[in-house]
């Protein structure tokens, strides 16, 4: 098929996003694509080959991947800005463009954040012996391989491996460990497969299985992941942190749904409280430049968003449905507070810096 022989080549794209494939170990571009007055979707992104063809826009690596989706996402964002339609349309679509690229920004940093911890959890585990693993005949081949895999994430109960052919080929498999503790015989891997071996990964690590929902199963690890994010008040790095923030008047910093907050009144300095979401702003863009209307003492934190009516709304606090009412604050308390965001990378070393019993 050759580039502009079908109408999606000419689709107007409104952003990009690098995509992991466990199966292929590479990276798909998949874009935005404008459609009308109703929704944008993404899909995978397709380009034109030297010789005139068509394939599919693929990275080798997640740094190349993200420079390029970063240098087109900047040209995208300066195209829409510049297209002559009308002004609250554009608007619309400018917030749904920036909606859907942080919503795969912050999958990507939780899940992140999940596998660093998932591996931290057992980085004192013994490690097996290569040659104690017990395997079907038929994955013997693969002890070196497995072994190698088991040495980072002893947890693993699900592993995804290369399997090479007499003739020089190669496909990747799957070998599962069963109760007996036996590795089993090797099977071709497809999409759905790979998929769940690279989530066993993380699931695996907190005792949970990658076969079950997907997102219930993170809910389970935000759950176990809490009081460890409480424990972050201790480290002397985030208390230095704190306090250059609170030195230029930052009062609540937050990442990977962590709120500190500083509490002026009662002298009760920096908590850790979490962010949630309600149903009127799930999905919905985070609006940095927003504040936080506090008049109660929740521990949960709803950011500022904007509706897709490009509507601001300002954040608040709130206990969770099984908390209580939140106690109130005297009026001559209530607060309303920017906040700034923090690095997701610099979550996941802070939490490395927390020692595990």
């Amino acid at each position: 098929m050759k580039w502009g022989d079908t109408a999606r080549d000419f689709d107007t794209v409104l952003a990009v996003w690098p995509n992991y494939r466990p199966l292929s170990n590479n990276w798909l571009m998949q874009e935005l694509v404008e459609r009308g007055d109703a929704a944008p979707i993404w899909r995978d992104r397709r380009i034109p080959s030297e010789n005139g063809h068509v394939r599919g826009d693929v990275y080798l690596n997640r740094e190349a991947a993200m420079s390029a989706a970063a240098a087109l996402n900047q040209v995208l964002q300066n195209a829409l800005s510049a297209r002559d339609m009308d002004a609250t349309k554009k608007r619309s679509l400018q917030l749904k463009v920036a909606k859907n690229l942080q919503s795969k920004e912050r999958l990507h940093e939780e899940e992140a954040l999940m596998l660093a911890e998932a591996q931290r959890r057992h980085e004192n585990d013994p490690r097996p012996d290569t040659s104690a693993i017990v395997l079907s005949a038929e994955s013997e081949p693969l002890r070196q391989e497995l072994a190698g895999q088991l040495s980072k994430m002893p947890y693993l109960r699900v592993a995804m491996v290369v399997q090479r052919q007499p003739g020089g080929g190669w496909y990747r498999s799957i070998l599962n460990l069963s109760h007996e503790n036996i590795w089993s015989k090797p099977c071709r891997a497809n999409k759905r497969s790979a998929e769940i071996a690279m989530r066993a990964q993380i699931a695996n690590g907190f005792g949970l299985s990658a076969d079950d929902h997907w997102g219930e199963t993170k809910a389970k690890i935000r759950q176990i992941l809490l009081p460890r994010a409480n424990q972050l008040l201790q480290l002397a790095s985030v208390q230095r942190m704190l306090a250059e923030a609170l030195a230029v008047g930052q009062r609540v910093l937050v990442s990977n749904g962590i709120v500190f907050w500083y509490e002026e009144h009662g002298g009760i300095g920096w908590l850790v409280k979490h962010t949630a979401s309600t149903k009127d702003s799930e999905g919905s863009t985070l609006w940095k430049e927003g504040t936080i209307r506090s008049i109660n003492h929740g521990r949960l934190v709803i950011l500022p968003y904007i509706k897709e009516s490009g509507e601001h709304v300002r954040g608040h606090t709130r206990n969770g449905p099984n908390d209580g009412r939140a106690k109130p604050r005297h009026p001559d308390h209530y607060v309303d507070v920017p906040f700034a965001q923090l690095d997701g990378d610099l979550m996941i070393g802070l939490f490395g810096e927390l020692p595990y019993e």
